[in-house]
């Protein structure tokens, strides 16, 4: 298992050499045949990414249609085939960005070929034929999905056919953060010459391969969106499992029983070997392996040396999407010394020329990456099966409030979402530890970002560190502030930030809580993201500063009437000419509107010299008389007026505090504490909401933007609190109350 104990909290601000965050690359798989890794059918836009409200389209569309079977006897019934709307048959499914160089026409299957099937034989790895799409990294998973009926048959529904019941509609199934979704998709297929393009079968009249490849493009917007990739992401979307990755150099010494055991409880697994130059002349290894190419690992064995000596032989299966075989220096024919009978032989024998057998050694020495797709998180070390506790978590880094970076940016880190983490029960038993504690499995997944490819997204570098609480905040809710991270070093924390869709660690910790702080190694990077959590024995994690709630002071307002200090018996001086310039503005009946507030407002500031604004904008203004007009004149009188500049003056103070350099603006990130300050608590989503709708495109507030939404956050609670007749947190409103509340807020 690994650990990661930390350091310990000292009074002094903690090493910043030790908590400094490492960060590796990952090289995609997108190696396509008859083209170099350089050259690719689609490239990418720039990264323009701004989806922060978006969500899964795929999904969505999923359920805007019906159910499969109702639909497809819908079709039956009329006698017509199903033509998709949601992914038509045109350059809108195959690209975003270039088009595609070859001239194609969608086809169905019976105008390719006669007498087409769904699946021939049973479904198995040689069903899976590389087209001229950059995808070997779906397809190695797919290629390892083969391998268990059980996990094939949930993702590709044998109980489909080109003859009973058909209409030309099929459906798949996919995991999809955190749940299982439908994908239908019609027939058609791009073709040319009358051959498919993209992924076939090695069977002519077999389809179920090149249908899946549809509902997976479907699912990312397009074929396009497939292009380059890790099989883990396909790994994890066939099953709802655990990833590891591994760097084969630095990986652990038992790493051959790790891949034999992950392979014998069901788990899937990939290889690849990085780019070193993106040079056409340097996309094959010495061994005449390709670079940037994904492989199924389809079989690990080992066995006696055929003379009896000690060493053993350990070797690894390979297959290659493209069905290439590969050159004989990187095949060992070891495998056949490994049966003990001919049926074993007819096991452990290569079903295709793609597939072949590397000794270990030379497969350490070749591959550079091994990812591997656990169906449940048990540790491969161990031979016991585990049953897990698992909780998830969704939320969103949000540019400017919530997507504060990685430990590297102090001042902003710990505005990241913040998941509290209560382990109440040890382990039964950690025999190879010689010591008791609680196993977790952390595993951080961004979400959206192969659909979004199509605006420019690429995939974050992401990670996490993990916070033990002190006992004397244990229970405590709220957010943690910036002083916590600060002063206190980590108890664990993944390996390094790496710009894969999942990181994932297994840690051993001690009873008691902690603190989650998952981000993204630079801040204001945004995306959603899934927060999963596994552990051996019960165990809950919770989005921390979920509370939402005001000062009781902030809402003193049952009298209907507000509350002011004693008057004294006589006005000073400055009261005097308070009233006298109020007076002056207000005219006779002594009440100001919206424009004469201004007015008075901006005079009133030009006297904090070192406050550099333009004053208050008029419909601040406009939201000021709604929070303070008690009497539904929308005009304040003097009272009213003086009750309001005493707010003001005291927000100003706190405005003071958190501009740091004096320019008269603070950071979004510091207006999180700026309106705790002011007395309110709120949860992670109106701080995201605060940040969007008030901070400039910089990420500052200037004075008017601040004072505004401080007086809307206060009109807001004001009004909830008064239509709260029962003060059970809950409100009933009809449409002209609803529409008067939001109208005048």
């Amino acid at each position: 298992m690994n650990r990661d104990k930390g350091k310990k909290s000292t009074p002094e601000q903690t090493d910043k050499d030790e908590e400094k965050v490492a960060v590796r690359k990952a090289q995609t798989t997108e190696a396509a045949p008859g083209a170099d890794s350089t050259a690719s059918l689609f490239t990418g836009p720039g990264n323009i990414y701004s989806a922060i409200l978006s969500r899964n389209e795929a999904v969505k569309d999923a359920k805007r249609l019906k159910d499969f079977l109702e639909l497809r006897d819908k079709y039956v019934r009329k006698k017509v085939l199903f033509k998709d709307p949601l992914f038509p048959a045109d350059d809108s499914s195959l690209y975003f960005n270039q088009k595609f160089p070859l001239k194609l026409v969608w086809k169905r299957p019976s105008e390719i070929c006669k007498n087409p099937q769904f699946i021939v034989g049973g479904a198995n790895r040689t069903d899976i034929c590389q087209g001229d799409l950059g995808d070997c990294w779906l397809l190695a998973a797919i290629a390892c999905l083969t391998l268990n009926e059980t996990l094939l048959y949930r993702v590709v529904p044998a109980d489909q056919s080109f003859t009973e019941n058909y209409a030309g509609i099929f459906h798949f199934q996919f995991w999809r953060y955190g749940e299982w979704v439908d994908v239908v998709v019609d027939d058609r297929l791009p073709t040319s010459n009358n051959r498919l393009v993209f992924t076939r079968s090695g069977n002519k009249n077999e389809f179920w391969s090149a249908l899946l490849e549809k509902a997976y493009a479907k699912l990312h917007g397009s074929y396009e969106a497939l292009k380059g990739g890790n099989t883990l992401e396909a790994m994890e979307d066939f099953t709802g499992g655990v990833t590891e990755f591994f760097e084969i150099a630095d990986a652990p010494k038992e790493i051959y029983n790790i891949m034999r055991k992950a392979l014998n409880r069901g788990s899937l697994m990939g290889c690849s070997i990085d780019s070193l130059v993106p040079t056409a002349s340097e996309t094959k290894t010495d061994t005449g392996l390709v670079r940037g190419h994904a492989y199924s690992v389809t079989a690990v064995e080992q066995g006696k040396q055929e003379d009896g000596s000690d060493t053993r032989i350990r070797l690894v299966r390979l297959r290659d999407p493209w069905g290439v075989a590969p050159p004989t220096s990187c095949r060992s024919c070891d495998w056949s010394s490994l049966a003990a009978s001919d049926q074993e032989k007819q096991r452990l024998k290569p079903v295709e020329a793609g597939e072949f057998w590397m000794g270990f050694e030379e497969f350490q020495q070749t591959f550079t990456k091994l990812e591997i797709c656990n169906l449940t998180p048990d540790a491969l070390q161990d031979d016991e099966l585990l049953k897990w506790d698992v909780s998830v978590n969704e939320g969103r880094w949000v540019r400017g409030c919530s997507a504060g970076g990685c430990r590297n940016y102090p001042d902003t880190f710990w505005t990241n979402p913040q998941y509290r983490l209560r382990l109440t029960e040890e382990d039964d038993d950690e025999p190879d530890q010689g010591e008791k504690g609680c196993t977790v499995v952390v595993a951080l997944m961004q979400k959206g970002r192969r659909r979004e490819r199509c605006t420019g997204a690429t995939l974050h570098t992401i990670g996490f560190a993990i916070y033990e609480v002190p006992k004397e905040m244990h229970g405590n809710k709220q957010h943690l502030p910036k002083d916590f991270f600060l002063y206190t070093a980590s108890k664990a924390r993944c390996r390094s930030y790496i710009n894969l869709r999942e990181v994932t660690e297994r840690f051993c910790l001690n009873p008691g809580e902690y603190v989650i702080v998952p981000s993204t190694f630079d801040p204001n990077n945004e995306s959603d993201f899934i927060l999963r959590v596994f552990s051996e024995k019960s165990s809950t994690s919770e989005l921390m500063g979920a509370v939402i709630e005001a000062d009781p002071f902030v809402l003193d307002n049952d009298k209907k009437k507000i509350k002011l200090p004693k008057p004294e018996e006589e006005e000073n001086e400055e009261e005097k000419q308070f009233r006298a310039m109020f007076q002056q503005i207000a005219g006779d009946d002594m009440q100001i509107n919206a424009k004469e507030l201004r007015s008075v407002f901006n005079k009133l500031l030009t006297k904090y010299k070192g406050l550099k604004t333009e004053g208050f904008s008029l419909d601040s203004c406009r939201s000021m008389i709604a929070l303070m007009d008690t009497d539904g004149t929308g005009r304040l009188n003097l009272e009213e007026f003086k009750h309001l500049w005493n707010k003001i003056k005291q927000w100003k103070g706190i405005f003071s505090r958190y501009d740091r350099d004096k320019s008269s603006s603070i950071s979004s990130f510091e207006m999180r504490n700026a309106v705790a300050d002011a007395g309110f608590q709120l949860n992670p989503q109106l701080h995201d909401i605060i940040a969007m709708r008030y901070a400039s495109e910089h990420l500052y507030l200037d004075f008017d933007s601040y004072i505004c939404c401080l007086v809307r956050l206060e009109g807001m609670f004001r009004a909830f609190k008064a239509f709260d007749i029962d003060g059970d947190g809950i409100i009933k409103l009809n449409a002209l109350e609803w529409l008067q509340l939001t109208l005048y807020a």
